[in-house]
């Protein structure tokens, strides 16, 4: 007769519950990532019940709870917490497993990254780090999401996409953000403004009399000037919402406004006189957003660096501020 032990291991429920394993282990994780089981389902593409089931499979096997309920939401127990850490990279682990076995042997020929940032960044940061990367690895599938701020941290927080890459004032808890660029606020007016003979002389009493052109109030540009103006006890009025730098530069270039950019939109080719305003603003930083914990595959790794590359090798040969 077996010994007890053996008898474990050749059960067959017991093999059945170790091949589903990574299922419960997986769903478990979404759901700790997510704080919501339904949040977790629909990125799974499972039913509740089912990610619930494999919760309680889990639950089972360690005699723990691995959840609390507060309110709509559920948060870690501190055994929870404890499994989640070592759970997650394994899943993550098992999931690219394919992709990190050819990245070893030096061959990045296939694959896929996500990507989610806004239409300024897609358009002023992104174009030379896609360009090189694309041309250096034409089979791996870049898609770039182009979404707010605000969606593509909810983005990254759900795992939608490997990483964003934006401008950050505040770092939410849970976030890692690494900026790889810097740029300078800037006073854009018609050619012939009044306030384009006066140079780096401008202070912002100067510009109050004059209506800004600014990006929807919801954005972070509105909420910046609005700051910095109350802060120095100086008015301002805007006098045109409109979104998108282009708009904006070209509204501005049609006397209907003055406004105050990053200077990452400004080509040099524009009709415009710029005048910065380190005096007054920060300067704004763009660079990679991702969850803290966050495994990312070969081919994410590569065009980071190669984001990276690329604006180092601009800040050494002078052609960053």
């Amino acid at each position: 007769m077996p010994p007890h032990g053996d008898d474990h291991v050749s059960n067959p429920a017991n093999i059945y519950y170790k091949q589903n394993r990574l299922k419960q282990l997986r769903a478990f994780c979404r759901t700790a990532r997510f704080g919501s089981i339904s949040l977790a389902a629909e990125s799974l593409f499972l039913s509740q019940p089912s990610v619930s089931l494999q919760i309680q499979a889990l639950e089972r096997e360690f005699g723990i709870s691995l959840f609390e309920r507060r309110g709509p939401m559920i948060k870690l127990t501190p055994e929870g917490e404890a499994l989640y850490k070592l759970a997650d990279p394994l899943v993550e682990g098992v999931d690219k497993l394919h992709e990190t076995f050819a990245a070893r042997f030096g061959r990045l020929e296939s694959g896929e990254i996500n990507i989610a940032a806004g239409e300024s960044t897609i358009l002023y940061v992104l174009p030379a780090p896609v360009r090189s990367f694309c041309q250096t690895y034409p089979g791996i599938k870049l898609k770039l999401h182009n979404v707010t701020g605000r969606d593509g941290l909810a983005m990254v927080h759900r795992d939608e996409v490997d990483f964003a890459v934006g401008s950050m004032l505040e770092i939410p808890d849970g976030i890692f953000y690494k900026p790889v660029v810097t740029y300078n606020p800037t006073l854009i007016t018609p050619l012939n403004h009044p306030l384009a003979a006066k140079g780096l002389n401008v202070t912002l009493d100067d510009i109050s009399p004059y209506g800004l052109i600014l990006p929807p109030r919801h954005l972070s540009t509105w909420r910046i000037v609005d700051l910095v103006f109350n802060q120095n006890k100086a008015s301002y009025r805007v006098s045109l919402e409109a979104g998108g730098w282009e708009v904006i530069k070209k509204y501005v270039e049609l006397g209907l406004g003055i406004s105050i950019v990053t200077d990452v939109c400004l080509t040099g080719n524009e009709a415009l006189c710029r005048i910065p305003l380190n005096r007054f603003f920060p300067q704004r930083s763009y660079g990679i957003v991702m969850r803290q914990g966050r495994h990312l595959s070969p081919q994410a790794k590569r065009f980071i660096a190669i984001l990276e590359m690329a604006y180092d090798a601009e800040a050494h040969t002078g052609l960053v501020d």
